[in-house]
């Protein structure tokens, strides 16, 4: 098959792990945290194609300055290695140097320093974020990396292992092409989410998939939803991630969607809520898994105020013919007593009576032990939420510290001695 991605690029392979164990030996071990080790993977496995290795500081300009890297290839995120001067010293790390990086204790992966600079973290986050204000999310993450980047090359040497639930919702973008071709998918739309359903969003997946279909006759369903959650970075308060995973698929399941349209995985991101940059990334994102198009909603990867509600939906159109991609654009649905139904607020007229969807109210509601009317979300859906609580969280469904501490992590490396035959 041929794995293309991004702007027709190869889909990026960075993983060998043949007599790795050996290869490594007496070479300096530098230790990351979460973020860093999520960002390797899907460096190695090719979600960021066509990146092979932490962004050096011209990639970084070209990506603030004009979306784009050196060769003009649209790209909207910087995606770096932040280490300080001090830790720099200390493992004694140079330009041209080969280091491993260990994750919890294991070795994950060769990186291949090219480059090491400083960087305007204000200026990352004017022209990432669109603002400075510390009040957004993604500018204080930023404002908190340590004062030098490390750019070079990444290969994947310890192949993570997977636990359960997450097992059997991961696939990288060359097995996503392989799982989406023996579906029969010709066209594949993106549903970008880090929540549990509830029933609005049902009803944007069903109203993306009449519009991504297209011209295909429908006598055999070639159409698909991809659902693609992020999992990544947890803030308190926000659903567990065993939650999102089973209760998307739970649509499926209980057949609220036909196996043959609809699918569940996810990605390692950390969600920055860069709002209209953010939206150009997950197209590229999905574009590599082999979507076809991505639904945009109302305020897509936005938080607070800091975006309009559809200024990620006008800076898509602006580079679309950038993308491999085919953004389908959709305003807010709502449940109208009116019109007895689920509706989208593009036809539906009774606007003051218009019942908005609220995932805070459905937040407030499962705190309280009220379950929410079926009109908000399945009761499948629910159930499900329910039981991953109880399984995976000790009884809530939302993240909190003692979550944190004592979840079963997403994935866990083998000591590399452990895998030689």
């Amino acid at each position: 098959m041929n794995y293309a991605g991004h702007n027709g690029k190869p889909i990026v392979d960075r993983v060998s792990t043949v007599d790795a164990a050996r290869k490594i030996k007496g070479m300096r071990r530098v230790p990351v945290k979460r973020a860093i080790a999520h960002e390797v993977i899907s460096l190695a496995y090719g979600f960021f194609t066509p990146l092979t290795g932490f962004m050096r500081k011209d990639e970084v300009d070209g990506v603030l300055t004009d979306m784009e890297l050196p060769d003009g290839t649209l790209w909207s995120m910087p995606i770096v290695f932040d280490m300080s001067t001090a830790n720099i010293k200390k493992l004694n790390l140079k330009e041209g140097d080969s280091v491993v990086l260990d994750y919890i204790g294991a070795p994950m992966a060769v990186f291949e320093i090219e480059e090491i600079y400083g960087y305007d973290l204000e200026r990352m986050s004017e022209k990432t974020y669109g603002t400075t204000d510390t009040g957004h999310p993604g500018v204080k993450r930023t404002m908190a990396y340590a004062d030098r980047f490390i750019g070079g090359g990444i290969t994947l040497i310890n192949k993570p292992v997977f636990n359960e639930p997450f097992k059997r919702y991961w696939f990288t973008p060359r097995q996503h092409a392989d799982a989406l071709s023996r579906k029969g998918w010709k066209h594949v739309v993106a549903h970008q989410t880090r929540n549990v359903p509830h029933t609005g969003h049902e009803a944007l997946m069903k109203q993306a998939w009449f519009a991504a279909n297209e011209d295909i006759p429908v006598d055999i369903l070639n159409t698909g939803v991809l659902v693609n959650a992020i999992i990544g970075e947890k803030r308190i308060g926000d659903y567990i991630d065993e939650a999102i995973l089973l209760a998307q698929d739970a649509l499926r399941t209980n057949r609220y969607f036909r196996d043959e349209v609809h699918m569940v995985t996810f990605t390692l991101w950390d969600m920055r809520y860069a709002g209209p940059r953010e939206a150009i990334f997950h197209a590229i994102l999905r574009t590599n898994l082999g979507c076809t198009h991505h639904m945009f909603g109302r305020d897509h990867a936005g938080v607070g105020d800091f975006y309009g509600p559809y200024d990620a939906q006008n800076l898509l159109k602006q580079y679309r013919h950038k993308l491999s991609i085919k953004p389908v654009f959709l305003r807010e649905n709502w449940y109208c007593p009116e019109c007895s139904e689920i509706t989208n607020s593009a036809l539906c007229g009774h606007d003051s009576k218009a019942q908005r969807f609220s995932g805070s109210l459905i937040r407030s509601m499962l705190v309280d032990g009220v379950k929410p009317p079926e009109k908000m979300m399945r009761p499948e859906v629910l159930d499900l939420v329910t039981d991953s609580a109880a399984k995976y969280a000790q009884g809530s469904p939302f993240v909190n510290e003692n979550y944190l501490k004592n979840r079963t992590p997403v994935f866990s490396l083998k000591q590399l001695e452990a895998l030689e035959p």
